[in-house]
């Protein structure tokens, strides 16, 4: 059973600047539960004991939300709100952090978890990559990992204009859902091997830290994760999970507008 994720969470938002300049873009607010906390929840709603978070210098708001807060429960006791408690307790699970110090790409940040993993498979887990089910869509990954005991990477169609935005699979079909994914082209600027955009989810065998030592910088100068799980992939395939269900990338402004109003729905319908 997959134990452990990694929440890559050091980038400076680039796409949605200038709000980032102030607030990291793990904390926009969904309904009114930070984005990384549906993250850390999908993690904790597949059996995820352990989580490593990626943090830069200036987001230590992100373990502040985490943490708890004495103060602030003491003044709910004083006046008399206890019930509220609850809502803002500390995530049941083990949330580490490490910092990176430089900006040097997702590859980058994985590998700083090595130790970490310590010799397991884990999972990586995008925090601007969303869904609202209420089953959490690591599973699928975690149970296919068992299943084929090679990587597993989250995929799904999107629209052909969008690709350029995201690594783009290579991959034939198996079974229902399930690819066999050759290899990943990251942010393809034209003539995309397909239209299975990887949808920031992952489970990755720890085979990969050793590949990331030597990986070079790619795409944007940065050490691109997709670069190992291509060279881990010329001696063993990678398996792709389709995912049908609503993602959601809070990275594209439409996209966060899109789920704050679907969060905002599904909270008025629990209400009557």
């Amino acid at each position: 059973m997959i134990q452990k994720a990694i929440i890559p969470a050091a980038g400076y938002g680039i796409r949605n600047l200038p709000i980032t300049k102030a607030i990291p873009k793990e904390l926009f607010p969904i309904g009114n539960r930070p984005a990384i906390d549906y993250v850390v929840k999908e993690a904790i709603d597949a059996g995820i004991t352990d989580i490593l978070i990626i943090l830069s210098r200036n987001k230590t708001e992100i373990m502040n939300y985490f943490d708890r807060s004495m103060e602030l429960e003491a003044h709910l006791r004083t006046i008399h709100k206890e019930s509220m408690l609850p809502i803002i307790a500390p995530a049941k699970v083990n949330i580490q952090y490490i910092r990176q110090y430089e900006a040097l790409g997702l590859g980058h940040a994985v590998s700083l978890g090595q130790s970490f993993a310590a010799n397991e498979p884990f999972a990586v887990m995008l925090p601007d990559q969303i869904n609202l089910h209420q089953n959490s869509l690591l599973l699928p990954l975690i149970r296919n990992y068992e299943k084929h005991r090679t990587n597993v990477i989250g995929l799904q169609s999107v629209d052909p204009k969008l690709l350029s935005q995201y690594g783009v699979a290579s991959a034939v079909q198996v079974q229902r859902r399930i690819y066999e994914v050759a290899s990943i082209v990251e942010k393809p600027a034209y003539d995309p091997p397909s239209q299975l955009a990887v949808m920031g989810r992952y489970i990755v065998e720890p085979g990969i830290f050793e590949l990331l030592k030597t990986t070079k910088p790619g795409i944007g100068g940065e050490i691109q994760l997709t670069d190992a799980l291509n060279q881990m992939g010329m001696t063993r395939k990678a398996i792709g999970y389709v995912y049908k269900e609503r993602w959601y990338d809070t990275s594209i402004e439409h996209d966060y507008l899109k789920i704050q109003q679907r969060a905002y729905q599904l909270h008025k319908k629990r209400k009557q």
